[in-house]
């Protein structure tokens, strides 16, 4: 007779992933089975744990045992994973993780590249292109057959202004090499100091042409410094070698500041900013070379390709089209194969990555997403979600971390954290389907229905900012006007123009404060208590209620614990083997000294109150300017943030949420910010509706880039641009009240508004 609730059999385990006692940051002490080759959506408020269970947990260790596979020269490598804080796991597959990180610092990246599909086009131009001119090597311009030997393939020249790179009143000794690197006493310096090409205590202005040519043009020249052989090279040289190799968006903020300061760029004459040999641009099919094809937009190279009739190169003109046409459906038709992949948004980035392994032979593998549908308008979630289920029909378990009802409703699976955030989340609040999670009482499952609805009665603008003839990247000469002491949402499909016409033509007016989705530059010192200017008034307090100098309670001077130097981690080189950080044994963690740690304010020292949450800090500090500071963090969603925890580990939409929080202390007429439901959860939306309408009864303009219907919804006015992306797109196709586009328009905006109303 069978047996109910029998055990599972050893065949039956082997279908999920078991994750048993996982403590990770705020985890408290989860225990969770995954379906494997099923889709699952996790859900929860931000800060409830989503992320430190799929990201920090599974994937974290899923990487770790495969990098435990390399020897330990290869893992020298590597960056070190330590093993994270759970009882157990089992049966892992290989992870893989489709992150919203920019692409590579790489110029010679390009969307082509990174999906293989020039590739692809390189190899039918080299079998079908007339006249024939060999190997698909001779199309690629990262190879030395292919690419234009006037700009080596990178399709622009460079001039450096020599007077931003050399101040020709000093001596070499005395700082004269003003470009970042070479500042006195620095490595570099000392080497061009003891080069021996010239007298370094002589004034460059009095340099001989010979002696101009060696500081500034050198090539990589053996030199005897002292006792040692070193390499040599002239600052120019070396500056074209280490910074114009890279991906100037990726640049750290004091070296890209210079490069824009310091560097002109223009197409290169040679290849007309192709990249490639003109052997390579001779060579044509239908009378169109491999530079033209690339310069294409996707949506149109796929119909290109598909005329190709040649069947020596079908099965492969097929696997093209394929990728092509997922480019399309996934909502990035807009976008050509020349692309450098640095320029990107975050969304695009990991809508690419996806593609990409959309055409991966991988089966089985475990794919990871966090926030897929970021940057996408509704239209083209419906496109994302199809590659969703691709991917786990394919045979691959697909985790997603996900806020929007849309991907929800897809899953196979939902696990919800919660209930809250920080301290008060990181535990199960429901695992099961998704009509399951419609009919529990979660906040999740209370919000799967909830809809914002249209203002029954609209602001009435106080006056407007005129836009005439605008004409970047797609626009096609557009005439709008943004009215001003008003809510306005500028919406359309991806690629439409929205971005183009908002920062490039709003944006840097005067009284304009912008609030994006850029990364913060900060490092792994810098906390949301160092960055909002909140530890100021901390350490006074502190300073005052003991008597001693402010300097003591900054971990990054007087009171820094000495043996880590207040980071409160101690970072210890292995060798050949991955590096390990451990948290230091003299401070515990807590990154000041015993002595510093000794003064307290109300019974709590200065790492209690780093440790502490907004919304705890703000009852332990009631008034004064940190009570100011607090309550802004609390108003854009971060009451679960911690003072003190590193900018680097909070998500996008964390970070651009803390910009916006620094910005409301400013004097402001007009905000504008860029997608700012970016990590919000569904219940979260409202209180962000709540502040936008703040910011406008304060008397300020906002501006907001925006896909989610909510906020549409509760805007006074709506710009809507389309009707397509790229080329097709770049129009004003609705300007005015939300209730007259859902009345009136048959935009795609105007349909999918119309259905969200209901």
């Amino acid at each position: 007779m069978p047996v109910e609730n029998a055990p599972a059999t050893k065949a039956d385990s082997h279908d999920v992933i078991e994750v048993r006692g996982a403590r990770e940051n705020n985890l408290a002490d989860v225990s969770v089975a995954l379906p494997k080759r099923r889709l699952t959506v996790f859900t929860g408020v931000s800060g409830s744990g989503k992320s430190s269970l799929v990201f920090g947990t599974v994937a974290a260790e899923s990487q770790r045992l495969i990098n435990e596979t390399y020897t330990a020269f290869v893992q020298s490598f590597m960056p070190s994973l330590g093993r994270p804080d759970v009882d157990a796991l089992r049966n892992l597959s290989a992870s893989i993780v489709v992150d919203q990180e920019r692409m590579g610092a790489n110029s010679r990246s390009t969307v082509g590249t990174a999906t293989d599909a020039y590739t692809m086009l390189r190899i039918i131009y080299s079998r079908v292109g007339t006249p024939h001119l060999g190997t698909s090597t001779a199309f690629s311009f990262n190879s030395a057959e292919g690419m234009c030997a006037e700009c080596e393939g990178l399709g622009e020249t460079t001039t450096i202004d020599t007077d931003q790179v050399v101040n020709r009143e000093l001596s070499v000794r005395e700082g004269a090499i003003t470009a970042p690197g070479f500042a006195v006493d620095t490595w570099f310096w000392q080497v061009v100091v003891g080069s021996g090409f010239f007298d370094p205590d002589k004034k460059v202005r009095d340099f001989t042409e010979e002696e101009w040519h060696a500081l500034l043009y050198q090539p990589t020249t053996k030199v005897r410094v002292g006792t040692s052989n070193l390499t040599y090279d002239g600052v120019i040289t070396r500056i074209q070698r280490t910074y114009l190799s890279k991906d100037r968006e990726a640049m750290q903020g004091h070296i890209r500041e210079f490069i824009d300061r310091a560097v002109a760029y223009a197409p290169c004459p040679a290849c007309g900013g192709s990249r490639l040999s003109q052997a390579a641009l001779s060579v044509t099919i239908d009378g169109v070379n491999i530079a033209d094809c690339a310069r294409m937009q996707i949506s149109d190279l796929a119909g290109f390709v598909r005329r190709v009739d040649d069947t020596s190169v079908a099965p492969l003109r097929d696997t093209l089209c394929q990728t092509l046409d997922s480019l399309v459906d996934i909502g990035l038709g807009y976008l050509s194969l020349d692309r450098p992949a640095g320029t990107l948004s975050g969304g695009e980035a990991q809508r690419v990555k996806m593609v990409r392994h959309l055409g991966s032979s991988l089966t089985d593998v475990t794919y990871v997403f966090d926030e897929p549908t970021i940057g996408l308008h509704p239209h083209d979630i419906r496109r994302m979600n199809d590659l969703l289920l691709l991917l786990r029909d394919k045979g691959n378990t697909v985790l997603v971390v996900e806020h929007k009802p849309e991907v929800i409703a897809i899953a196979d699976h939902v696990v919800d954290l919660g209930p809250g955030a920080g301290s008060d989340g990181g535990r199960i609040c429901y695992e099961g389907d998704v009509a399951g999670l419609r009919a529990s009482d979660t906040l999740t499952g209370r919000h799967l229905g909830h809809r914002a609805g249209l203002r029954e009665s609209v602001r009435t603008p106080k006056g407007t900012v005129q836009i005439r003839g605008a004409d970047l990247h797609n626009l096609k000469g557009v005439d709008v006007d943004i009215p001003l002491g008003v809510l306005t949402v500028v919406t359309g499909v991806a690629g439409s123009g929205k971005s183009s016409l908002v920062h490039g033509y709003l944006a840097g007016r005067e009284g304009v404060l912008v609030a994006d989705q850029s990364a913060i530059r900060g490092s792994r010192r810098s906390n949301p208590a160092t960055y909002t200017g909140l530890l100021g008034p901390v350490r006074t307090a502190f300073a005052k209620a003991n008597g001693v100098k402010a300097a003591l309670f900054s971990a990054n001077s007087a009171g820094a614990c000495p043996r880590c130097n207040g980071i409160g981690l101690v970072y210890t080189d292995l060798a050949m083997m991955a590096g390990v950080a451990s948290v230091c044994e003299e401070c515990e963690g807590k990154r000041y000294t015993p002595e510093v740690l000794g003064y307290t304010l109300r019974g709590k020292n200065i790492s209690d109150v780093l440790a502490m949450s907004v919304a705890e800090a703000r009852e332990f500090f009631p008034t004064g300017q940190a009570s100011t500071v607090l309550r802004r963090l609390a108003d854009v969603g971060l009451g679960y943030l911690r003072l003190g925890q590193p900018l680097n580990t909070l998500s996008g939409g964390e970070r651009q949420r803390l910009k916006l929080a620094i910005h409301m202390a400013e004097k402001a007429a007009t905000y504008v910010l860029d997608e700012p439901t970016t990590g919000l959860h569904m219940a979260d939306v409202d209180q962000l509706l709540a502040l936008l309408d703040q910011l406008v009864e304060d008397g300020n303009s906002v501006v907001v880039i925006e896909h989610h219907q909510a906020v549409m919804a509760h805007a006074d006015w709506i710009i809507d641009l389309g009707p397509g992306g790229g080329h097709d797109g770049g129009e004003v196709v609705y300007s005015g009240p939300p209730a007259q586009l859902i009345a009136e328009a048959d935009t795609l905006t105007a349909r999918h508004l119309r259905e969200y109303a209901g």
